[in-house]
């Protein structure tokens, strides 16, 4: 179990490109709305696995399987490596 605060995780989410929830899901074999719901969506009966609890920045989620996180954070590693690469080119 992984615990990070509501307001990162939706940090996490803002910083996706569009189409992201529906690349990891594929990638997954899970439908769009478990992904959605992980990110803070307010259909929490998909099975999302995340359990949040009241308190400051947001709260507190608890995530049972880290697997959607973890393949957020590589989108993001991607973002990143290309913006990188742009830049050592100019």
């Amino acid at each position: 179990m992984k615990t990070i605060t509501f307001n990162e995780l939706r940090r996490i989410k803002d910083q996706l490109p569009a189409g992201s929830s529906s690349r990891i899901a594929a990638e997954l074999g899970v439908p769009v709305e478990i992904v959605r719901n992980y990110f803070g969506g307010v259909n929490q009966s998909t099975g999302s696995g995340i359990h949040i609890e009241a308190g400051p920045d947001g709260g507190i989620v608890m995530l049972d399987d880290s697997t959607i996180l973890e393949k957020a954070l590589i989108i993001l590693g991607e973002i990143q490596h290309n913006i990188a690469t742009v830049e050592s080119n100019v």
